[in-house]
């Protein structure tokens, strides 16, 4: 995997991503609205859309993680942000970004993997189809990177729609994902997340 992240982004898109132009566009199906997707590393996403991207996170997140034990913490969600292997699918209409998937080739527990960090979507966006085909991308770029084994992310269990979303494409809770927690009363409590992995399919 350290082979793949040192790669430019144009033989990183060259190598992994279907040759046709395809996922450099997405049309809305209700609105008939087209809007551009790009690739992105960390370190070249603008400071106007990276902020973009974390006002997308604030919006859809912030009170998941307000509700779990390590709470919000915006310092520590841009530091993330910008991991310098990250690398991020902007969707953008008039310039601005309404949508985006950060994800990572890297090692979990061994494997290697593609891990999916964030994919947030403005309201117009959600319910339309998008995320599922972000979410394709990753799995194509998994499938051309030859030893990946499986596309993995975290997510909430308090956000049900989005776990419903996530076993609707395949995706199944990974064997280390945290267990549940057994209190002194015998009570078992769920984690506050769940890693979710689907194999990849050649």
């Amino acid at each position: 995997m350290d082979r793949v992240n040192k790669k430019t982004l144009d033989i990183f898109v060259a190598d992994y991503l279907p040759p046709h132009a395809d996922w450099k566009s997405w049309t809305h199906p209700k609105t008939g609205e087209v809007y551009e997707v790009t690739l992105s590393t960390s370190t070249a996403v603008s400071a106007a859309d990276f902020e973009s991207c974390f006002r997308l996170i604030e919006d859809t997140s912030a009170e998941d993680y307000k509700k779990s034990s390590d709470g919000w913490k915006p310092r520590a969600k841009k530091k993330e942000m910008q991991l310098l292997d990250l690398k991020y699918f902007l969707v953008k209409h008039n310039q601005k970004v309404e949508g985006f998937v950060s994800f990572m080739p890297t090692y979990e527990d061994d494997y290697p993997v593609i891990y999916c960090y964030e994919i947030h979507l403005s309201s117009s966006l959600q319910s339309t189809g998008l995320g599922s085909i972000l979410i394709g991308h990753l799995e194509a770029i998994g499938v051309n990177i030859p030893e990946t084994e499986k596309t993995m992310l975290t997510c909430f269990t308090s956000n049900a729609q989005a776990v419903r979303f996530y076993e609707k494409l395949g995706y199944v809770k990974d064997p280390y994902s945290p267990p549940p927690k057994q209190l002194r009363n015998g009570t078992k409590v769920e984690a506050a997340y769940v890693i979710l992995s689907k194999p990849i399919e050649r």
